[in-house]
């Protein structure tokens, strides 16, 4: 099967597949999941290691080399290293990655290592105490700091920390998560605020548009130029400090709308396909699992109705979409 295989109406070719292996999550951060929470998927409605490895096993004999555990929260699924094993085996895959809130990664990072994945990235909004219990709705920050220390000790790298900044909630912390990286090699990655879920515009009320972390470079007077882009960079424009042992990225996906590079595929906790992040196009496909042409056939199908943009930036200016935006929650989706 040819590497070209995966490419859509707009000649984008598809090279990477982000499974949510679970909608579940321990923490209920507040621009993920309502504070009551989200009713859960059955157990039974969720897709199985085995299955999952099958839709990868297909997929890489159709071009896709790098793959994505999200959830909900990856790690509240038992023996996630089992899974990874199985993905590592898959000819053709280059590249397991990890998406966590990093709260029960320290004791595992050595053992997910071993059983083959690559790198980490772990959502941390805020460093003090007190203010990430708050976003996250009863974290302990210092678990997470010790998840990133043990993913450097385990080799897992890059280690990446994505930070969602929001207006008047961390916006005061762009300077600490600089300081970070002029003192680790881990990459920060400062992402703005996504009206993913929303069915109102209370969103903007904390949208931050990514400028304002120049702005704090400027104030400190603190030099910075591009960085060589790294292997899992993705949609992010990555700059380093001077002098620094790390480096930090831009992902702008409302105000950059950088849909023009997306090479991305979703599946699901529960067995859809999503092209598009944004929009409520699905494809269920747990029920052709294990007919190879028909998987195939399917993923097909649904990388030509993938849009052009999520047109993030027409709900900011409250301009009309092409699309019907979702109402499943990056919990529900798995980001």
């Amino acid at each position: 099967m040819s590497a070209s295989v995966l490419v859509d109406s707009f000649g984008r070719q598809h090279d990477y597949l982000r499974i949510s292996v679970t909608d579940r999550c321990n923490l209920r951060c507040i621009y993920c999941m309502p504070e009551e929470g989200l009713e859960f998927e059955p157990s039974a409605h969720i897709l199985s290691y085995e299955e999952i490895a099958e839709v990868a096993r297909v997929l890489a004999g159709m071009g896709v080399r790098k793959l994505r555990l999200t959830g909900g929260e990856p790690l509240v699924r038992k023996e996630l290293d089992v899974l990874i094993a199985m993905l590592a085996r898959i000819p053709g895959i280059e590249d397991i990655s990890l998406t966590t809130n990093g709260i029960f990664l320290a004791p595992k990072a050595e053992r997910l290592k071993q059983a083959g994945l690559t790198r980490v990235n772990i959502s941390l909004d805020s460093l003090k105490p007190d203010r990430f219990k708050m976003i996250t709705r009863g974290g302990d920050v210092d678990k997470v700091l010790n998840s990133i220390a043990a993913c450097l000790a385990a080799g897992l790298s890059p280690v990446k920390l994505n930070v969602v900044l929001m207006k008047g909630i961390n916006e005061d912390e762009i300077a600490d998560f600089l300081r970070l990286t002029m003192e680790h090699p881990i990459i920060v990655r400062f992402i703005e605020y996504m009206p993913i879920g929303h069915n109102d515009s209370q969103w903007k009320n904390l949208y931050l548009p990514l400028q304002r972390v120049f702005d704090v470079c400027a104030e400190r007077q603190w030099a910075y130029l591009p960085a060589p882009s790294r292997q899992g960079s993705g949609p992010a424009d990555d700059y380093r400090l001077e002098g620094a042992a790390g480096s930090f990225g831009l992902i702008h996906p409302v105000s950059g709308h950088f849909c023009r590079t997306c090479n991305r595929l979703r599946l699901t906790a529960d067995g859809y396909i999503k092209p598009c992040l944004a929009w409520t196009e699905d494809y269920q496909l747990r029920h052709v699992i294990g007919d190879d042409e028909a998987v195939r056939q399917l993923f097909l199908r649904a990388l030509g109705t993938k849009p052009e943009s999520h047109e993030m930036f027409k709900q900011l200016a409250d301009e009309e979409t092409t699309h019907t935006p979702t109402s499943r929650r990056m919990s529900q989706i798995g980001g």
